[in-house]
């Protein structure tokens, strides 16, 4: 019994397999996006919560105005993965991300673990977005003299030192509104959605460059001061620990190739544009969120960002100078959060359905509407989940949830290049990872390091819910698999 348990965990998907099927019915996903669709929806993805929410936090609880160190060590650690998952996207264009890649390079048993990891990922990284457009949305409304009740405007749930306490909210009620919204989109087809995601991202690239254009002017160099601030004895709290720590949680801001990569099987030419989707919107949001960093904590001082919508308080603190940039940015920022859901959501759900098409998940998650081509209960269900997830918890306790998902993966990409160039040198590559055993080894590198800045507690989170995963697995994925039927045909 113990035999049968264990046997078969690292059976293997064929690359070559997989290719021919996504060349004949390509599962009734609709290709339709081109290399400029791919660039918005990664910069959709990537600029979001990372500038408008998380760079305040993270620059007040762990980095001070040195969080701009902390983006450029999360860049570079993405810039190596980005070589990586190029190079995957290109050799293997189908939905399911770093899942895929796995099965055809590590076995079942270990794609499934990436794969439920993924679905951490996406789940956790779509709620924490919807709480930082409450946020914002709240702040906006605030203006205009409309005021949301108490018991619907905040998460459920608040963490603290003594543990977990109920707020007296019922649900964060504008987190889980959008939430659905971006669901309905969703349902509508890709081809919708990727028309809508490119005009949010033209507006928030737009408002992002006149903060940076305008806001340049009122930076007080004394707020740079000091620029590292000294530790305050605990580990990650200031000083160089904090700006590592801070890199770790910022790192969740750079999701958005990642996301990029689930829609290679909805890419018409995926073996020539993905790698430029990838590593061309990973380029320009990195010096976005260096630059808007730099100012943000150059107009306010860094301990006073510690808020859900940080741009807007640096905008309400010059008074009337850049008081009618006020509403753009708000508005901006809700509608380029948006977009980050909107992404986000549509790799979940691409998540769910590659993984049910192998049969690890249930059937109900990869049935596709023939008409839109676009896998449609594993939409309801990611906009159900998440939607629960982002009315309950608090962001500090689910940003910190998602970097730690977000690492590992990017881990496990770096180190399954080089193993594929090693155990199948023969496979066609359109997009070569330059300087194969260093850029992939100091990516790894880069998120291990990272992943190590970051608190137990968010390391406890990750650990249930991988021993839940390996449950599920064993109980429901082992005995469904399609590749496991298929050896006993």
């Amino acid at each position: 019994m113990i035999k049968g348990l264990f046997q078969n965990l690292f059976r293997k998907k064929d690359i070559a397999a997989i290719l021919r099927e996504t060349e004949t019915d390509n599962a009734g996903l609709k290709r339709s996006l081109t290399a400029t669709n791919l660039v918005a929806l990664g910069i959709g993805a990537i600029v979001g919560t990372g500038i408008f929410v998380i760079t305040g936090q993270a620059a007040a609880q762990y980095a001070g105005p040195a969080l701009t160190i902390s983006f450029v060590i999360s860049a570079l650690g993405c810039i190596f993965a980005g070589f990586c998952y190029a190079e995957f996207a290109a050799m293997i264009p189908v939905s399911g991300s770093v899942y895929s890649y796995s099965y055809a390079t590590i076995g079942e048993f270990l794609a499934w673990f990436i794969g439920w990891d993924l679905i951490l990922e996406y789940l956790f990284a779509c709620s924490t977005v919807a709480v930082g457009w409450s946020g914002y949305m709240q702040s906006l409304l605030n203006s205009w003299g409309i005021h949301l009740p108490q018991n619907l405007s905040h998460s459920s749930l608040a963490h603290t030192a003594d543990g977990w306490a109920l707020t007296g909210s019922l649900i964060n009620f504008p987190a889980v509104c959008i939430v659905a919204l971006i669901t309905a989109l969703l349902l509508s087809g890709v081809k919708q959605s990727t028309w809508v995601n490119n005009v949010i991202v033209l507006i928030k690239v737009s408002v992002i460059l006149l903060f940076i254009g305008f806001g340049l002017s009122y930076i007080d160099t004394a707020n740079w001061v000091p620029y590292i601030p000294e530790n305050t004895g605990s580990y990650g709290h200031f000083g160089w620990s904090g700006i590592m720590r801070g890199a770790a949680v910022v790192f969740f801001a750079y999701l958005g190739f990642d996301a990029l990569s689930t829609a290679a099987q909805e890419t018409k030419n995926p073996q020539r544009d993905m790698p430029k989707g990838i590593l061309i919107s990973l380029g320009v949001c990195a010096l976005l969120y260096v630059t808007v960093t730099a100012v943000l904590t150059g107009i306010v001082k860094y301990d006073l960002l510690n808020v859900d919508a940080p741009i807007a308080v640096a905008i309400d603190s010059v008074g009337e100078g850049l008081a009618w940039m006020s509403p753009l940015i708000k508005l901006g920022a809700i509608a380029g959060i948006s977009s980050v859901i909107l992404v986000m959501m549509m790799g979940q759900s691409r998540i769910y359905f590659a993984i049910s098409r192998d049969g690890l998940l249930p059937p109900v998650f990869s049935k596709v509407n023939v008409k839109r081509g676009v896998p449609q209960n594993a939409i309801i269900i990611s906009g159900i989940a998440t939607g629960t997830i982002a009315g309950i918890f608090p962001l500090n306790v689910l940003g910190e949830l998602v970097s730690i998902g977000t690492l590992m993966a990017f881990t496990i990409v770096c180190i399954s290049v080089m193993v594929l160039r090693k155990t199948h040198p023969e496979l066609k590559r359109p997009f070569k990872v330059p300087f194969v055993w260093l850029i992939p080894s100091l990516g790894a590198l880069f998120c291990l390091v990272q992943m190590v800045s970051l608190p137990w507690t968010a390391w406890e989170r990750l650990i249930l819910w991988m021993f839940a995963g390996i449950i599920i697995y064993f109980i429901y994925g082992k005995r469904h698999s399609l590749l496991g039927r298929k050896k006993w045909l």
